[in-house]
Order: structure tokens, then C-alpha cells, then sequence
């Protein structure tokens, strides 16, 4: 069973008969490749007449042949094939010209809740498979080896509906989401001649947390390739909206307070009416300083709508996806990103889509990810991925060639 070049319309066929399948594995992410100068093939590997394993295989130039990569897959109808597929690729590679032959799995390796207990065992035997072929491993690995994530945080949407979603989420994301819905946060798509608002987000954000940012013509590459397919989502609000809203909510809980002080005046010794008229004069006085503060962004920002954060969200068949985002730190208490991922999920249930992978995460379960801790608000549980298998099919080649680069002090 040797592998074939499959064509873009075989290669989309199966993709609809694959339940698990990571967007780097389409259509769209191949034409971005390409658009990013790779070559690009799709490869499958046949049995019984039907397509079983199937990758988006990416080429690049390198010093003395070819890199050759599939990233987060391939997709399997049957994981039995796999091992098939594996070697049939590394011959691939051996007669196409390939130095490096690199495979970042999709596969599952182990299963954890919301806080980082094992729930499943450990799937050696998917490692096993490429190991005895000849790949090497770069391990099991913690943070983010290469600048990707082998471990994400994701959530069942199946069952939920918009009614219910905010119900999903945890003790504190419940509350939290709650609280942002209250401050009349807008949630708009950026057109292509808008994605410079996306930008100057993601660069404030790199330059802040000292990480690259992609390039502007990246994005509007991405959002060519991938259409109706992504969604480059901005949250933003307008102050003089907000202040007027909460000047409303500010009223109502003044009548309530004043009740309730009639209320005591007839029966004064209630420690409940006490506790919540207590309550309601601190919820009046939050409110007192919240109107301070956006009458001091009023003066700044005027009566116009102001971008608070932007996701990148791609939405395929079988998962919705949170790829890239930013946030100015300035208004960080309006808790924008919160909105943004209520949007998304909503969004997925809206299209059919059952799964949401919000990314990555460090797999450092000491409460150092800030990342993990925010997005245990959405409780959701943990997967981890295999990591990274590389293949050299003319390792004594390899070898002296990056020899000599490390003599003349290239990387």
C-alpha cells in the first residue's frame, strides 16, 4: 500500500469523514502554506478501496534538501493504518529529496480534567508506532517546545445551547461572564482592509509579553485562505453607552436600597434586611466609582467605539478553534477576552460544531499559567498531544551538514 497523491477534492471528501481533524489539516491551511511559499501535497494512503490516513504534507528548501513536515496530523478513519502510513511517508521522503522528515501527531496521548488529573492512561503504543520505524522523539514535553503547544485546553460543546452555555462554565467563570455581559461589550468581524486594527492589538500584546507577532500581510493571507472559515473578532465598547448604562443600574438599585430602608424602618431588627441593604449600598458605591472612572475615559476617547481585544477563531467541521488574540492592558477590567470566548462558543453551536479547542496551555500544573487559569473559567478539561517525531532518511548527511554550520556559526 504505497502512499498516493490525492487531489484537493479526494482530500476534502475524507476530511468529511473524519471525526477528529485538526484545522492545520484542510484545504484552507494548505492554500496558506502556499501563499507562505510552501510547496504543498496531500498525501493518503489506501485500503480496500477507501482512503484510511491522510495528511497535508509541507515542503521547504533547506541546506542540502528538503524539509518536509505534516503538523497536527495526519487524520485517521482507522488508527491501525497509521504505522502503514508512517512508513510509506518516510519513503516518500527518502525519494523526493527530503534532509528532514518531521510528524507533529494530533493523536490524543493522554486525557486530564480542568485541573490536570489524569482521567485516561497513557497511549504508549501511539508513540511506539513511529518510534519503531525509525523516528526519533523530541519527548514529552511541558510550556511550548518550538514555539507550539502539545497541550490544550478544550471543551464539549454537545448538549449546549445559547440558553445553557453560560450555565457550562465554573464557579468563577460564571460570575465573571456575567459581570462582562453587564458592560455592553460589542463583539464585530474586521473586514480585510480592517485587519490593521488586529494587528496593532497582537503587536501591543507580543511586544508587552516579548513573543513574535505575525505580519500584517500574514493575517491578510489567512484571511484569504480561509474565507467564511475564520473570524477575526474585536471587542469594543463605548464609553458614553457604558456610563449611561450604569447610570440605569445605578438608579434601580437606589430604589431598591430605598425600599428596603422602609422596610427596616417597620421592622428594624431584621439582620437580613440589614446584611442586604448592606449588600445593595456596596454594590451603589462600586457603581459610584465605575461612572467616575468612564467619565475619565469619556474625557480621553469621546462618544466612539473603542477596541478592547481581537481573537482569531477558525471554525471547520469538527472543532472551533481560539488561534491567535491580544488585549490593551488599560482595560483590562471590562474582561473583554471573556466576551470574545462566550462569542466563540456561541458562534460554534450556531454552526453544528460539537468541539471547542481553545490551544494551548503549558501543561505546568502549579498554578504558574496564568493562560491555563484563565481558561478554567470555561471549565473545560485537557488533552496532550504526542509531541514531535523527526526523521533524517540520510542521517550521515544531516549530521555533517549541520556540523558545518555550527562551525561557520549558522543555526
Amino acid at each position: 500500500m504505497a502512499l498516493e497523491i490525492l487531489t484537493p477534492e479526494s482530500f476534502q471528501e475524507f476530511c468529511g469523514k473524519a471525526q477528529i481533524k485538526s484545522f492545520m489539516q484542510s484545504l484552507e491551511m494548505a492554500e496558506l502554506l502556499s501563499r507562505r511559499g510552501c510547496k504543498v501535497t496531500y498525501l493518503g494512503l489506501r485500503h480496500g478501496g477507501n482512503i484510511q490516513v491522510a495528511g497535508v504534507l509541507y515542503s521547504l528548501p533547506m541546506t542540502g534538501g528538503l524539509h518536509m513536515e505534516i503538523n497536527s496530523g495526519p487524520a485517521s478513519l482507522d488508527q491501525k493504518y497509521l504505522g502503514q502510513f508512517y512508513q510509506e511517508l518516510q519513503n516518500y521522503a527518502k525519494i523526493n529529496g527530503a534532509l528532514e522528515l518531521i510528524v507533529k501527531p494530533y493523536d490524543t496521548y493522554q486525557t486530564f480534567d480542568t485541573k490536570g488529573e489524569p482521567v485516561s492512561g497513557e497511549h504508549t503504543e501511539l508513540i511506539q508506532t513511529l518510534t519503531k520505524l525509525g523516528f526519533s522523539h523530541d519527548g514529552l514535553l511541558t510550556g511550548y517546545p518550538g514555539g507550539e503547544p502539545d497541550w490544550h485546553y478544550v471543551k464539549d460543546l454537545s448538549g449546549l445551547t445559547p440558553d445553557t452555555l453560560r450555565k457550562s462554565f465554573s464557579k468563577k467563570g460564571r460570575p465573571l461572564a456575567n459581570k462582562t455581559a453587564s458592560f455592553g461589550i460589542k463583539i464585530s468581524k474586521l473586514k480585510r482592509d480592517e485587519l490593521h486594527l488586529f494587528k496593532e492589538i497582537t503587536a501591543a500584546t507580543s511586544e508587552r509579553r516579548e513573543y513574535a507577532d505575525k505580519s500584517l500581510d500574514y493575517y491578510q493571507d489567512f484571511y484569504d485562505s480561509f474565507k467564511d472559515s475564520c473570524e477575526f473578532a474585536v471587542a469594543s465598547i463605548n464609553f458614553q453607552d457604558y456610563i449611561t448604562n450604569l447610570t440605569q443600574n445605578q438608579q434601580q438599585l437606589s430604589k431598591q436600597i430605598s425600599n428596603l430602608t422602609l422596610q427596616l424602618e417597620k421592622n428594624p431588627t431584621s439582620s437580613k434586611k440589614k446584611n442586604q441593604k448592606r449588600e445593595l449600598q456596596h454594590q451603589f458605591d462600586t457603581f459610584t466609582d465605575r461612572i467616575s472612572e468612564a467619565q475619565e475615559f469619556i474625557n480621553q476617547y469621546g462618544n466612539k467605539d473603542i477596541i478592547l481585544a481581537g481573537s482569531l477563531f477558525i471554525y471547520t467541521p469538527q472543532e472551533a478553534i481560539y488561534l491567535f488574540s491580544g488585549s490593551y492592558p488599560e482595560f483590562n477590567k471590562f474582561y473583554a477576552p471573556v466576551a470574545l470566548q462566550e462569542h466563540v462558543m456561541l458562534e460554534a453551536i450556531k454552526r453544528g460544531i460539537t468541539f471547542y479547542n481553545f490551544l494551548g496551555i503549558t501543561g505546568e500544573f502549579d498554578g504558574s499559567d496564568g493562560v491555563l487559569r484563565f481558561k478554567q473559567n470555561f471549565n473545560g478539561y485537557i488533552v496532550r498531544k504526542m509531541g514531535t517525531f523527526r526523521y533524517y532518511p540520510s542521517p550521515i548527511k544531516y549530521k555533517f551538514i549541520q556540523g558545518i554550520k555550527k562551525l561557520l556559526g549558522r543555526h
